[in-house]
């Protein structure tokens, strides 16, 4: 299996080839439309102009004119009536002249070998070391007609210029491949750590330590950055889960365990007719709490469902309020508490059953932390003409300030010390099913304290 590494350089090296061939074609079709005729028609006043010098001192020998020529960079091909060829220069290594063409050169016509080479890649033409790749042109000499094909001799005018060129190109390529493997590291590296770190989650590690793919300041710094909260995500809801699995089971074993006890007692008759109705009392409270508390889990449960939907309905929030302070009554009553209400009438869409529950924890909440004359007040008021603010008060024990950003949590209680089975002991699920229902409902919900003056909470909602 090819890793990302070798896939990402071997596509590199694929994308220089192919835009060195592309190249190569794009040069060879400008050649071909925009250089080829001119340089044709230089070759061609080339050859004119040693026709031209040979004619006007007619007294030098061919031969020796020729030779002085081919010095100067140059390699022709000399053919007489007798269709005798000589090379002046260096030999052409490729192509032969057929007799047609030599003779139609003989009798006065030019012989355009450069514009007769079909070649796919033309620019190639241009240095074919062969005597068809030449242009040819009639001369008249004291022995008869003559026929001269000449070329530039580009391994002499050009020579070194073409091994630069090739050493160069070499370098460049080779400097490329380099530069490739070692920038193609620079790449993969932040995501090979992203790998390793997904291994350490997976194996339940969620320090995944990716600071220095962090600090990059691209994507990958950005993918790095966003997988990293979301490992410090993932391992939160993880410490959470087990906490939740944690105090779910203390939550249940503890009453489970008293219950067996006084169970076990009256089983064993090692209780008197008192302690009996004492045990059973206890028991039937108990079972309560318990019940209590499988129908919250149950409830965050449902809360917690991706598709829960809310069952929306319009109705008068402050007739609300008052149908859960008279199921509350009894509590209220018993504590002698005083009661401040602020509540006009208010019309909203919400889910009634669910914000039931919101009231019901709240106020439970502010009467059990009260003591006896203690006040509990709740005002419903409009703000901004779209959003219903709802205040519940109390002038109770109030709450720690160290504990308020916790207090939403599952299963957090302000008061750890408390005995879970004394008559106000909570489970510590009521504030965190208050604060699903709330954001469930687009709103939001803030808590005010002072520990021994009291506390308020604010629920705002939108009127939908």
């Amino acid at each position: 299996m090819r890793t990302l590494y070798v896939r990402i350089v071997l596509t590199f090296v694929g994308i220089a080839f192919v835009s060195g061939m592309i190249g190569l074609l794009l040069t060879s079709l400008y050649y071909q439309d925009q250089l080829k005729t001119d340089n044709e028609e230089k070759i061609l006043k080339m050859g004119e102009s040693i026709r031209s010098l040979y004619e006007q001192e007619s007294e030098v020998k061919l031969d020796k004119y020729l030779e002085g020529v081919a010095a100067l960079g140059f390699q022709i091909y000399a053919v007489d009536e007798s269709l005798t060829g000589r090379v002046f220069g260096r030999a052409f290594k490729h192509g032969v002249l057929n007799e047609a063409e030599i003779r139609a050169v003989l009798n006065g016509d030019v012989y355009h070998g450069m514009r007769e080479e079909n070649r796919r890649v033309k620019i190639f033409s241009l240095f074919e070391n062969s005597v068809r790749n030449t242009v040819g042109i009639p001369l008249r000499t004291k022995e008869g007609k003559a026929a001269l094909f000449v070329r530039p001799d580009l391994e002499a005018q050009i020579g070194g210029i073409r091994v630069i060129v090739a050493v160069l190109l070499g370098f460049t390529f080779l400097t490329s491949l380099v530069l490739i493997a070692v920038s193609t590291r620079y790449v993969v590296k932040p995501l090979k750590d992203l790998k390793k770190a997904t291994q350490q989650i997976v194996k339940g590690d969620f320090n995944v330590g990716l600071e220095k793919s962090r600090n990059r300041k691209d994507e990958i710094g950005d993918l790095a950055d966003h997988f990293a909260i979301m490992a410090e995500s993932i391992g939160r809801l993880d410490r959470m889960r087990q906490e939740f699995v944690a105090n779910v089971s203390h939550e249940f074993q503890s009453p489970l365990t008293s219950m067996q006890g006084f169970a076990r007692a009256v089983l064993d008759n090692q209780a008197t007719p008192e302690q009996i109705e004492r045990y059973m009392t206890i028991i039937e409270r108990e079972s309560r709490r318990l019940s209590s508390l499988s129908t919250q889990l149950l409830r965050l449960a449902s809360l917690d469902r991706e598709d829960r939907r809310l069952h929306v309905e319009s109705f008068r929030l402050d007739e609300q309020i008052r149908q859960v302070l008279i199921a509350l009554e009894w509590q209220w009553t018993d504590k002698a508490l005083n009661l401040e209400l602020d509540l006009p009438e208010a019309e909203i869409v919400a889910d009634a059953e669910l914000l039931h529950e919101v009231w019901l924890n709240l106020i439970a909440n502010g009467i059990r932390f009260s003591k006896s004359g203690d006040t509990v007040s709740i005002a419903i008021r409009e703000e901004d003409g779209d959003v219903i603010a709802v205040d519940v008060r109390d002038t109770g024990a109030g709450i720690p300030e160290a504990e308020i950003p916790y207090i939403f949590d599952r299963f957090h209680k302000a008061d750890k010390s408390r005995s879970h089975s004394a008559s106000d002991s909570g489970s510590g699920l009521g504030l965190s099913i208050v604060s699903k229902i709330v954001s469930l409902h687009q709103g939001t919900i803030e808590v005010e304290s002072q520990l021994g003056e009291g506390t308020v909470f604010t629920v705002r909602l939108p009127r939908l």
